[in-house]
């Protein structure tokens, strides 16, 4: 699942652990959903659409949906 989290993150100029602090998860975890190796649960992923003030479907993209 392709998102923008990594560019969201640097625009508030918080490091992986900054996030990982603000939403309750490793910055491993950070690191790998940033990185499209983990895709995070629902309730996490609606942390991080509260936290950034969008909607999930600003932050997170399904690279297999189609037209």
């Amino acid at each position: 699942m392709k998102n923008r989290l990594k560019v969201l993150r640097a625009e508030r100029d918080w490091s992986q652990g900054d996030l990982a602090d603000r939403l309750g998860v490793s910055r491993q975890s950070v690191n790998a959903i940033e990185t499209g190796k983990y895709d995070p649960s629902l309730p996490l992923a609606f942390r991080i659409a509260r936290l950034f003030a969008l909607p999930i479907e600003q932050i997170f993209e399904d690279g297999n949906a189609g037209p």
